[in-house]
């Protein structure tokens, strides 16, 4: 069972936490697996605490999980972009090489370099087209996996604010019960100090 001073760092360490998705998280799932609250007057269902925290922490857990894999395939799909892009310079390169070629080649065969020029000038083209066709590919695909992690952030911070307002709320009906004991405790001492001045 957790006291309140681990209460009050698991509290502070969430608010913290849900200001930028991009810092890293100190509270883990297995945290949340093992948290355990003070039992109070009227408080929640034991069981009921536990099996929402069982379920947050999995979902949790997925969405790391899930975050991760994007983030290791965003790292592959720019490197593939760069290895494209790499690719494209290249192309660019060859088709300078050929018109270089033609150039040197046309005082001795103006018609063979006529069509060495037109064949290169078509395989750069077509070259060129394939690459710029599998960049825009590339720059897609990493479009749709930085919404997909994302979403996934906004679906921890969720959680992590779910679970922010469960503590909060359970804080708040302690509070409430400490409270009406103070009241209902009040009278009785009234009482008292009548019947002893009396």
């Amino acid at each position: 069972m957790s006291n309140p001073e681990e209460q009050a760092r698991i509290t502070s360490g969430t608010c913290s936490r849900t200001a930028s998705p991009e810092r890293e998280i100190s509270i883990t799932p297995v945290d949340m697996r093992q948290a355990r609250f003070a039992s109070a007057l009227r408080g929640f269902d034991k069981r009921d605490v536990t099996t929402f925290l069982r379920e947050a922490a999995e979902g949790f857990e997925h969405t790391l999980r899930e975050n991760e894999r994007l983030r290791i395939e965003m790292v592959r799909l720019e490197t593939s972009l760069s290895h494209f892009r790499e690719l494209e310079a290249n192309v660019k390169t060859a088709t300078l090489s050929a018109q270089r070629i033609a150039e040197d080649t046309r005082q001795n065969a103006e018609r063979e370099a006529a069509r060495i020029v037109r064949d290169a000038e078509a395989r750069a083209d077509l070259l060129l087209q394939r690459a710029h066709a599998k960049v825009e590919d590339v720059e897609r695909e990493i479009d749709g996996l930085r919404i997909k992690r994302r979403e996934a952030e906004v679906s921890l911070e969720t959680t992590i604010s779910a679970l922010q307002n469960t503590l909060e709320f359970i804080r708040e009906q302690e509070r409430r019960e400490r409270d009406e004991r103070v009241v209902q405790h009040r009278p009785k001492i009234a009482a008292v100090l009548t019947s002893a001045t009396g």
